[in-house]
């Protein structure tokens, strides 16, 4: 007698061989208002923890907006519906959590790129105000 206990694929997921460095989209069941629709995360694998165990995560990143969004999902999870694994990379550290670093470097850097196109001198601002004034 087969019983099916877990509405979620095991074997599936299992096959799955998901690694750190993978660009991952996670299609995830989201129930707004009585109906269920899904939601598409897409973004850098950071990390997988825990193996193929029952209690198996990986932690997914991306930049929306301009700010880093993390999530972090259970393997087995029958809340996602669908793992489709977009694009492998070679990477040399089994967890990549120092892009965190990087990625707040890269926009620190931006911003001091970023100036005033003209700057206001003190003399230049008094002129102004009398202008105003004036009028």
């Amino acid at each position: 007698m087969n019983r099916v206990i877990s509405p979620v694929n095991i074997e599936e997921r299992r096959k799955l061989d998901l690694r750190s460095g993978d660009t991952v989209r996670v299609k995830q069941k989201v129930v707004e208002k009585g109906k269920t629709r899904l939601q598409v995360f897409e973004g850098l694998v950071l990390s997988c923890k825990h193996g193929k165990e029952a209690g198996a995560t990986f932690t997914v990143r991306r930049v929306s907006s301009g700010v880093g969004v993390e999530k972090i999902f259970p393997l087995y999870s029958p809340v996602i519906d669908n793992i489709e694994i977009v694009k492998r990379s070679k990477i040399r550290r089994a967890k990549l959590y120092h892009i965190r670093e990087k990625a707040a470097k890269e926009i620190s850097r931006q911003m001091r790129n970023v100036r005033l196109e003209k700057e206001i001198k003190p003399e230049e601002i008094s002129i102004v105000e009398e202008t105003v004034e004036a009028k």
